[in-house]
């Protein structure tokens, strides 16, 4: 069976409407990669030299990353050869496959969640990135499953970040404990835990600062903050999730690695994927760090916040190919199994 009509099949059993979240959400990367490898292959057609260069070019105009684009490359020419591809149309498919597999990763990406007890979800990165955002849509999706949900207003140094996580809260329906401008985030932190014991919820959503003038005062920050949670629950946090604005491309990958060696970051959230062509920074962040990606943001509402799934992902972006595929005959089917 081709590879497009096993992506088409394993999707058809996923929710419509998330599908086309993540198409919608990837317009304009698959615009900027996927249409310009397709206009490669109708106008080179011969796989050569020049094709692998320009292939290379398009990958990292992508933010595909460097790196990941030389071996990529490297393992298309093995796969060219191993399997006698002459025309360049047939290498598709195998570009796909390649990115599928760079995608996935060995990691679990779903958010590990306490079995027994309050789900603490820690949230760092750099102001500007979509943070408090993402917590308010976090929350949302929270509480459309059911749970009660706390948000902790921790980034008690940026003007307006504690209104804004309010208003989030006004919109999703969830309480958030805050307390003056300038106060103490790991005093907010304490207030939060006692908060979400207290009223009984599920999910403590905990903002926090997002500076990187100073490193060493932001980590002693979250390590106070760290202390002061897991004094009150143990196992906590459950998550420390790093966000990351996908239209800063090669410049989100440079943060999450300069921002994550010290922070106990367990995944990240990439968000606005939907305003950028470069979403190719996906594959790039996979394979650069030893994280999972685990929440994308796909688009302004409220709901366009999805779990990260590496098969919708190469679904979107390749969802022109795929329709063009012909049904295979039973027989075809069979023969291709």
């Amino acid at each position: 069976m081709s590879f497009f009509k096993k992506l088409r099949d394993s999707i058809a059993s996923k929710t419509e409407s998330v599908t086309k979240q993540f198409k919608d959400g990837l317009e304009k990367t698959r615009k900027g990669l996927v249409e310009k490898v397709s206009d490669l292959v109708i106008r080179r057609k011969k796989i050569d030299e020049e094709f692998y260069e320009e292939l290379e070019e398009i990958l990292i105009g992508a933010d595909v990353g460097v790196n990941t684009v030389m071996n990529l490359i490297e393992d298309l020419r093995v796969e060219v050869k191993k399997r006698k591809i002459e025309d360049a149309a047939e290498l598709q498919p195998v570009l796909s496959e390649k990115l599928t597999g760079l995608l996935r990763g060995e990691q679990n990406n779903e958010l590990k969640m306490n079995p027994d007890g309050i789900t603490v979800i820690l949230f760092v990165g750099v102001n500007g990135v979509g943070k408090t955002t993402t917590i308010g849509k976090l929350a949302h999706r929270f509480k459309q499953q059911g749970k009660k949900v706390i948000m902790a207003a921790g980034d008690t140094f940026r003007a307006g970040a504690i209104e804004q996580l309010e208003v989030w809260g006004q919109r999703a329906g969830v309480d958030v404990i805050k307390q003056q401008s300038g106060s103490d985030p790991a005093a907010v932190m304490y207030d939060a835990v006692q908060a979400a014991k207290q009223r009984g919820a599920d999910v403590l959503l905990c903002d926090t600062a997002g500076r990187l003038q100073n490193k060493s005062n932001l980590m002693d920050e979250l390590n106070k903050i760290y202390r002061v949670i897991q004094r009150e629950i143990p196992d906590a946090p459950h998550e420390v999730l790093m966000v990351l604005d996908a239209t800063t491309g090669q410049n989100a990958l440079n943060q999450a690695k300069l921002f994550g060696e010290k922070s106990g970051v367990t995944g990240l959230v990439l968000t606005k994927l939907d305003g950028t062509a470069k979403g190719g920074i996906v594959v790039a962040i996979r394979q650069e760090l030893d994280l999972p990606v685990k929440l994308v943001g796909l688009g302004e509402k409220i709901d366009d916040l999805q779990p990260f799934d590496s098969e919708q992902f190469v679904h979107a972006l390749f969802a022109g190919l795929i329709q063009e595929q012909p049904a295979e005959s039973a027989e075809e089917e069979e023969a291709n199994s």
